[in-house]
């Protein structure tokens, strides 16, 4: 049964779901598979059992996450997300890689959409990332007592903007995935803690290497 909590700003809040994560590795899993087969390291199935491996279990015991919750849940959870990052950042690295060995026949097309696909997971797996590690992840968020904020949104300068209850969830911190992955720096919400400005900064290189280098490279190559 979902336990029922406050959040920082004394509203009562049900712990969040966990559904929208699960949909957005679902993505992820998708957009890995469907990648060329010079872009994945070794068989291209592995990489997507581990990760459902976790997560069907996490979406039948755990469906929502509040505080308390078993520890193992939390680790399962931060270890897809670390799959799917590293997996992701292979993938960028063998894009590359084509890029820049002579010899290697490529498309404009495939590298357009191979780019495509590495960047978009990008903006879901750093999304993941501020959503399970934010003032200690969702469990703590909709506890009555929780670490400093990471993320400063604007809700929580400008309250009368919206209602008392607001608590950030998993599409708040995919916007801001988005946002940075599109401008390579914070726009409306702001990093506050050293691993947020850290994990900021790392995906904002990987978007630029992406959209800078690979895009350019395939644009030259479709002329």
């Amino acid at each position: 049964m979902a336990q029922r909590s406050k959040t920082a700003w004394g509203a009562p809040v049900i712990g969040e779901h966990r559904w929208p994560a699960t949909v957005a590795v679902l993505v992820a899993v998708f957009l890995y598979v469907t990648l060329p087969q010079r872009l994945t390291l070794g068989p291209v199935w592995l990489i997507p059992v581990l990760e459902l491996a976790l997560l069907v279990p996490l979406s039948i015991v755990a469906p929502r996450r509040h505080p308390g919750e078993k520890g193992w849940q939390r680790y399962s959870a931060m270890a897809i997300i670390a799959i799917i990052n590293a997996a992701n950042f292979v993938s960028l690295y063998l894009l590359i890689h084509v890029l820049l060995t002579r010899g290697q026949e490529v498309t404009g097309e495939h590298l357009l959409v191979g780019a495509m696909q590495i960047w978009v997971t990008n903006v879901i797996v750093f999304a993941l990332w501020y959503w399970e590690l934010d003032r200690g992840g969702p469990d703590e968020r909709a506890s009555e007592v929780h670490r400093q904020p990471d993320f400063l949104f604007p809700q929580m300068v400008t309250p009368g903007c919206t209602l008392p209850s607001w608590a950030p969830q998993f599409v708040d911190y995919a916007y801001v995935s988005f946002t940075n992955a599109c401008a390579f720096s914070p726009t409306d919400t702001m990093p506050l803690t050293k691993w947020a400005k850290a994990l900021m900064a790392v995906q904002a290189f990987a978007s630029l290497v992406t959209v800078a280098l690979v895009a350019a490279r395939a644009v030259n190559i479709l002329k």
